[in-house]
């Protein structure tokens, strides 16, 4: 990486952070950097939140995104949709898909077929994580006198909206709640059976299908009691401020893939000779041997 491209991550970050954290232990689950991307490892059935962190001084509106769905709407992701809005310097830990102003379904690491995505006829983006980060337009205050003498401009923006910011979270847990049911994606259906005792390999395809099936998306989970309300936010601008992005997978996956090195892999080299022997001797019988 270099010294620019350092300056601006750090910029980024120090504007908005993004964390995925483990529930279950209370860490944020480290990052693996790969040519130029952000990778987290998830554990099948593991529930976690994504904590954001504002770290200026003024509101800012984030539109965040699991496998290319919004968290709050349920639709397919996209930067004109529904967000959080946090305060200056505020930090919070959303921890699932928003059901009302009181619930939401907790994110639980699951295979593919079991996302929310996937069981809702969208699998193609899973395994992706995403914020979009808008800064709050700030009219400055108009002198009373110029207030009354002002006319409406034809070029004013009225795309104040009213947006959802969590209140409270309480971490009680209400009974499991199924995904709603979605139409399965052709990649996701199962392949026909080949007839009984046919030797026929699996076509491309079904292997594709197959291999895409082991990735890790993320499920619709329990319900749990989260207290949310609306407010009004005007966007500074109609494109984000900032766009961060992780993305996950299990740490098989990310190893085979290349994206982690194993630590036998990148702190060990194999030795022809371990015991850094030069011939003093034969070798001996194995223990037991008559």
């Amino acid at each position: 990486m270099t010294t620019a491209e350092r300056t601006r991550t750090s910029l980024r970050r120090r504007t908005m952070d993004l964390q995925v954290v483990d529930r279950g232990t209370g860490r944020a689950l480290r990052v693996w950097p790969h040519d130029g991307r952000s990778f987290v490892a998830g554990q099948p059935g593991a529930r976690y939140s994504l904590r954001v962190t504002n770290h200026t001084d003024g509101r800012v509106l984030v539109v965040m995104s699991v496998d290319g769905v919004n968290i709050i709407t349920g639709e397919t992701a996209g930067y004109g949709q529904r967000g959080y809005v946090l305060g200056p310097y505020q930090s919070y830990d959303m921890s699932g898909w928003r059901k009302s102003e009181t619930e939401v379904a907790a994110f639980t690491f699951a295979a593919l077929p079991q996302s929310y995505a996937a069981r809702t006829g969208r699998p193609v983006d899973v395994g992706v994580i995403g914020i979009a980060a808008f800064k709050e337009r700030v009219v400055a205050p108009v002198p009373a006198q110029a207030a009354s003498e002002a006319r409406p401009r034809s070029d004013a923006r009225s795309d104040i909206s009213d947006l959802v910011v969590t209140a409270q979270r309480a971490p009680s847990l209400a009974a499991a709640s199924p995904p709603p049911a979605g139409r399965m994606a052709p990649s996701m259906r199962s392949a026909p059976s080949a007839p009984s005792g046919s030797t026929t390999a699996p076509s491309e395809a079904v292997v594709a299908a197959e291999r895409r099936a082991e990735k890790l998306g993320t499920a619709h989970g329990a319900r749990e009691w989260s207290v949310s309300y609306t407010v009004p936010f005007e966007r500074a601008t109609a494109y984000p401020q900032l766009i961060r992005r992780i993305e996950y997978d299990t740490y098989e996956n990310l190893v085979a893939s290349g994206v982690i090195r194993p630590s036998w892999e990148a702190g060990h080299r194999p030795r022809p000779f371990p015991s850094s022997g030069e011939g003093a001797g034969y070798a001996p019988d194995p223990p037991g041997w008559p």
